[in-house]
């Protein structure tokens, strides 16, 4: 492992590496790791989800060869074709102190080591919130024309705004947003569980979700957790969703097939796949993934008939119960629409999803910088534009 030191922000000698698999997923769990909120996509099992990258796991921290990590980052590496260079991206990540005001302490031997590494540009996810509007906030800003920014926000998280303004004066520029720059969704919505009871969380959902709740109930409909062999009914009623509401995820039954088996090798149960069944059949399939003290709600699939017995409103409620029976302290349903306008069509998301009772939650999204030199800005213009005709 080769290693660079450097000065930490807040004066702590730290050095930054690549570690083994498993140093990475113990400092993951413990305390320290947990401690910062890591994301599935930052989880090792990740790099055998994503096909045509490589991948590196890095660490910072007084000695990370020997397991002492400060912080922790996967970085998938994608060659630029033609050539020996790479496009570094840090999905939602690094899993770093970023309440941390020396940043430089952080980002400043990874950009050293990407470099190295023949990288030509890279791409960060900060966690940090940036914006969060309440349900009933949202629904009464609900009109033709209108989006999220139109609405003043609920809370405006001042570490976010600070994050924003640090990576501003080192040259990183925030990628052009969900519909044109990002690969992790702008706007996600978050069903806050901690210190919440189940009874708190029925007088939380809407009273549409509550009543679609017990109409599924008294129509029979079971809830089951299923395995890897129930992911092509899934895929099935994936594809029925895509064609129904318009949109494609450009995702192979494979791909989720991997991700199953890579999420589930690495910690049993933390892909979990849930059916929604009515008369022996299954009318919904969502994907959940559990880390720590957070669970997802990825990805959901129904079928276009008989929608009247609301199997996914019975499917959701008791994904929220489980995620509560895990321990989390928080429910992400992933990403949401910034439209609020009713006649979009993109908008029914947004709203099935302020049913629950959480929050829309504006993350800093992604940024990205070339890496020093002529040569580097060069080929990062290049990479843009290969992207831009895939």
């Amino acid at each position: 492992m080769s290693a660079l030191l450097v000065t930490a922000g807040r004066g702590q000698e730290m050095s930054l590496g690549t570690v083994t698999p498993a140093v990475y997923r113990a400092f993951l769990a413990s305390g320290e790791g947990a401690e910062l909120r890591p994301g599935f996509l930052q989880c090792p099992s990740w790099a055998q989800v994503k096909e045509g990258w490589r991948a590196q796991l890095l660490g910072w921290g007084p000695d990370p060869e020997s397991g002492r990590l400060t912080g922790a980052a996967l970085v998938l590496l994608r060659p630029l074709p033609g050539t020996r260079k790479y496009f570094a991206y840090l999905p939602e990540g690094p899993v770093v102190d970023w309440a941390d005001p020396g940043i430089d302490g952080w980002l400043r031997p990874l950009l050293r080591h990407l470099r190295a590494a023949g990288a030509f540009a890279v791409r960060i996810g900060p966690s940090p919130a940036y914006r969060r509007w309440s349900a009933n906030r949202v629904k009464s800003g609900t009109g033709p024309g209108r989006r999220l920014p139109d609405v003043l926000a609920s809370q405006v998280d001042p570490l976010g705004a600070a994050v924003a303004e640090r990576l501003r004066a080192r040259g990183w520029q925030r990628c052009g947003g969900e519909e044109d720059g990002d690969a992790q969704p702008r706007h996600v919505f978050q069903v806050p569980l901690a210190g919440r009871g189940p009874d708190d969380l029925w007088a939380g959902l809407s009273q549409e979700w509550r009543r679609n709740i017990r109409r599924a109930e008294k129509s029979g409909v079971e809830v089951v957790t299923g395995g890897a062999a129930d992911l092509p009914e899934f895929y099935r009623l994936l594809r029925v969703t895509e064609e129904r509401d318009g949109f494609r995820l450009g995702r192979s039954l494979e791909y989720y097939e991997r991700q199953y088996a890579a999420l589930n090798a690495e910690e049993p149960g933390r892909m979990r796949l849930w059916l929604a069944r009515h008369d022996g059949e299954v009318l919904a399939a969502h994907t959940m993934v559990h880390v720590g003290r957070r669970v997802w709600y990825q990805t959901g699939a129904s079928a276009g008939h008989r929608r009247e017995v609301r199997p996914s409103n019975l499917l959701q409620w008791r994904m929220l119960l489980g995620a509560q029976a895990l321990g989390a302290d928080v429910y992400d349903m992933r990403g949401v629409p910034s439209t609020l306008d009713p006649d979009d069509r993109s908008h029914g998301l947004l709203r099935w999803k302020l049913g629950t009772g959480g929050d829309v939650v504006e993350t800093l999204g992604e940024w990205e910088r070339p890496l020093d030199g002529t040569a580097n800005h060069a080929l990062h213009r290049a990479f843009q534009a290969y992207l831009a005709r895939r």
